[in-house]
């Protein structure tokens, strides 16, 4: 099992809109998600910030990542939420969300 962590800036005038959305997120995408080996899988909001925390149980972490982007109701989910988000300077080529490196766990 892999942990993730990932960090985006919310748009300050798409807060609303953006905790409305995962008020009550579709169940397809949630279903894409598992289907994808992602299990708990929590976003938290500080400021402007969202950070998300997921566990990938999978192990070709590149095909199911290339599934879940396949997934056509996973791209209209993204379709507005993307407009909400903006990624980090820091992010790395390619990347939306900004990923993380674990630096301690306590088990």
């Amino acid at each position: 099992m892999r942990r993730m962590g990932q960090v985006i800036r919310l748009r300050v005038e798409k807060r609303d809109e953006y905790l409305a959305l995962h008020s009550q997120p579709w169940p397809g995408v949630l279903e894409t998600l598992r289907a994808a080996h992602i299990q708990n899988y929590s976003i938290f909001l500080h400021a402007d910030l969202l950070f998300a925390y997921f566990e990938y149980h999978g192990t070709d972490w590149d095909a199911d990542q290339a599934a879940v982007a396949a997934d056509p109701e996973t791209r209209a989910w993204w379709q507005l939420t993307d407009p909400c988000q903006m990624p980090l300077e820091s992010a790395r080529a390619g990347e939306h969300w900004a990923s993380m490196d674990a630096v301690f766990y306590l088990e």
